[in-house]
């Protein structure tokens, strides 16, 4: 298998976005997390850029040990320095070195000839070298460098000993048959090409960056560099999780693949967004929230017989536990059936089925997404009647400002009527306390939620709440002038609902699907 190697530069690059300033406990966070996913390559930050930064890249440095810690440095030597502090105490340093090339940077910004930017360079490349065994050396702006330019410049940066010789599409200008013909030409024109690695580092501007780094593997690049989520100045970079489920599931088409651990996609993708703040578009290849959503019927119809009529990947690829049909007003029978299964309604008739599906689509028209809660409310209210295991039959609440809130609940069992006393961090929890004493069920308390169903001083109140016990849900209501009184009755019918599932035979799937 050919091997692409994987740069990230989510905390040099990607920390540029706007409004991104990431501290260093965060970077180190995020580098431990990438090394989880088993990047090659990690541009920890700019060193030179801030005492902070270059103490953030010194703590990367210092905690990753199982990828090369990468630090950027421009062509000077205090720069070079820099880098070379920051590193102090990696397993395993590289320095990264640019200057641009392109004739507009070398007008306005260098004001520099061509003979000065390879002189400059140059000493930059030899300098680096005496401290770091790893250089790398990229030609800003190379996607509009002149080519033959260009050429030169990379062989200079190989007979100067750089190892990798990176090819920036800095302002994401270019497409990916000409970014393509630039490794292609680079492989034919420069001598020694064979002795370095060429890398792509490709920018969104146009929306091309993942096609460009693609295009740039088909013509020889060893490496692409990246940032998770895409992140990055301006329209971001190309995202890596993009890159590297394309080699995954096109191999076929690029013969190469990376060795990132494909399963810590996900996680690593919300890691990075909650530390950054950078929200992922919920129709984000790869990592969106929609990305393996349905909620056409016919879609909905077409996964459940089977998945790959949609799916062009598995979501358990990357770390997630399945696909999920969302149900909406878009939503057909056959999801809707499955939906009923999911949640334990098996021993429905076809018409209660249909009766529901119909209520259903009045609701779903109402709403954009139906929830759980919903289709449960909307089932049991009509044709669930729920077997009395459990029944309320004395409930005594106190409160004391030194001791806390104490419960007294006494319960109708199977094995009888029995009493017992909890105490909690509130009066609900004393009393929840209490009930899973005297009924030994081991639950989870997923949701709880009051409301209002009549008005004045003495209203009767309504209390909802959704139980779990390993993959099983369940929820209760409860009615009553007295809130505490209607969060016990809830609770209660609740634990009846689950007694009652518990008799019902399990349901036997080939591939379970989430329909959330």
């Amino acid at each position: 298998m050919r091997k692409i190697y994987i740069f990230d530069t989510t905390l040099r690059d990607g920390e540029q976005s706007p409004g991104v300033n990431l501290n260093t406990q965060e970077k180190v966070e995020i580098a431990l997390q990438l090394e989880r996913l088993g990047v090659d390559r990690i541009e920890a930050g700019f060193p030179a850029a801030s005492p902070g930064d270059l103490a953030a890249v010194n703590a990367v440095a210092r905690a990753v040990k199982n990828a090369t810690i990468v630090g950027l440095a421009r062509s000077t030597e205090s720069d070079i320095e820099a880098v070379r502090e920051a590193l102090k105490g990696a397993e395993d340093a590289c320095i990264h070195v640019f200057l641009a090339t392109s004739p507009i940077h070398r007008q306005y910004k260098l004001r520099m000839t061509k003979e000065q930017v390879l002189e400059t360079a140059e000493r930059a490349i030899r300098y680096a070298k005496r401290y770091f065994s790893k250089v790398e050396f990229s030609p800003e702006d190379a996607g509009r460098t002149e080519l033959d330019f260009l050429c030169e410049v990379t062989a200079m940066a190989v007979r100067a000993g750089a190892t990798v010789v990176n090819i920036p599409d800095t302002v994401g200008y270019m497409t990916p048959q000409e970014f393509g013909n630039i490794f292609k030409t680079l492989k034919e024109k420069v001598p020694g090409i064979e002795k370095i690695q060429l890398s792509a580092h490709c920018h969104d501007d146009l929306g091309m960056a993942v096609a460009n780094s693609l295009a740039a593997i088909l013509n020889g690049a060893d490496q692409i560099e990246g940032t998770i989520n895409g992140i990055g100045e301006r329209a971001g970079n190309t995202a890596i999780e993009e890159v590297a489920m394309a080699l995954e599931t096109r191999f076929d088409f690029f013969q190469a693949k990376t060795t990132l651990n494909l399963k810590e996609i996900a996680k690593t993708s919300r890691l990075v967004s909650k530390l950054t703040g950078m929200v992922v578009p919920p129709n984000k290849a790869i990592v969106g929230a929609n990305a393996f959503a349905h909620e056409s019927g016919i879609h909905q119809d077409g996964v459940l017989k089977e998945k790959l009529t949609y799916e062009i990947m598995s979501p358990e690829t990357i770390g997630l536990k399945a696909s999920q049909l969302v149900l909406g007003k878009h939503s057909g029978r056959h999801a809707f059936r499955e939906k009923l299964f999911d949640l334990g309604y098996e021993n429905l008739t076809e018409e209660q089925i249909n009766a529901a599906f119909a209520k259903f689509k009045e609701l779903a028209d109402r709403k954009k997404t139906v929830t759980d809660e919903d289709i449960r409310a909307l089932v049991e209210e009509k044709f669930v009647e729920v077997p009395e295991v459990y029944a309320l039959e004395k409930l005594a609440v106190t409160f004391d400002s030194e001791a806390g809130p104490a419960a007294t609940v006494r319960l109708k069992t199977p094995d009888g009527v029995r009493e017992t006393k909890a105490s909690g961090n509130g009066s609900v929890d004393s009393i929840y306390k209490a009930i899973d004493e005297l009924t030994g069920e081991p639950v989870e308390l997923e949701n709880y939620t009051i409301k209002a169903v009549t008005e004045g001083p003495d209203a009767l109140g309504e209390v909802h709440v959704v139980l779990r016990q390993g993959d099983v849900s369940v929820q209760g209501r409860g009615v009553s002038t007295d809130i505490l009184e209607a969060s016990a009755r809830a609770y209660i019918q609740a634990l009846n609902r689950l007694a009652d599932k518990r008799k019902m035979p399990a349901r036997s799937r080939r591939d379970k699907i989430t329909l959330i």
